[in-house]
């Protein structure tokens, strides 16, 4: 049996007087894959970054890996939705990469190690010919796994995803599905996603959020629910057999 390494005890979540999550409870087991859906503003950024502690419940309690938040952080990996950066900036992919190992340095200074597991990970996804490419030059697709690739290089035991495959073609959309496929054999992983036919192709379980939570197995998932979360009609696409569900 799986241990829980993610618990949300009747959390709720507040901004700015306005309702964002109301009293969740939902666990997350070791090696479990998740996706969070439901529409904009429903909360599902929210709950990451809860994860994160880059956030704080206003009632409720979160424990990851059998602590706070803030104390799992080093065990977590984070691509989140959007960055900010200077496309003018020279930065290229290993660069940013590395960037993923300072949360485990007190100085900002890359060892040797750092070097070898920011090479062994741009290998593993694919990204060996774009080591020495400016970030700015490369394609959409290119820049989220380069994203994910930083998420990766501190070796996590989370890997916590917000919309990765927004903007992408969809052979990126492919590459980067049999990635996620591929990192669920050794970590948990958690990511936010409008694209509901990835979901039974890629995830064990989904949590549908809209202010609550609810969690179901991915089989489970049908029109009907889809339709109660969004509010209105919705097609769940099934990308791998064409067909409707």
């Amino acid at each position: 049996m799986k241990n829980n390494i993610i618990t949300f005890n009747n959390v709720s979540f507040n901004y700015n007087k306005r309702t964002i999550l109301q009293d969740i409870s939902f666990s997350v087991a070791e090696r479990e894959s998740i996706c969070l859906i439901g529409p904009n503003g429903s909360g599902k950024s929210t709950i990451l970054k809860l994860i994160l502690a880059l956030l704080t419940p206003n009632s409720g309690e979160i424990t990851v890996f059998g602590t706070s938040p803030e104390q799992a952080k080093l065990h977590i990996g984070y691509m989140p939705q959007h960055i900010n950066y200077d496309p003018f900036f020279p930065i290229n992919v290993k660069e940013i990469v590395l960037m993923g190992r300072l949360n485990n340095k007190n100085k900002g200074f890359y060892c040797r190690f750092d070097k070898f597991a920011a090479q062994e990970v741009i290998d593993e996804l694919g990204l060996t010919d774009l080591s020495n490419r400016q970030f700015c030059e490369l394609s959409g697709g290119e820049q989220q796994r380069v994203l994910i690739a930083r998420a990766l290089v501190s070796n996590p035991q989370l890997l916590l995803l917000d919309e990765p495959m927004a903007n992408v073609d969809t052979l990126i959309e492919k590459k980067l599905s049999d990635i996620l496929k591929t990192l669920q054999k050794r970590m948990a992983v958690i990511m936010v996603s409008h694209d509901l036919g990835l979901v039974a192709n890629i995830f064990q379980k989904v949590i549908c959020v809209n202010k609550k939570a609810y969690v179901h197995k991915t089989d489970q998932l049908d029109g009907t629910m889809i339709n109660q979360l969004y509010g209105e009609k919705i097609r769940l696409v099934n990308h791998d057999k064409h067909s409707q569900r």
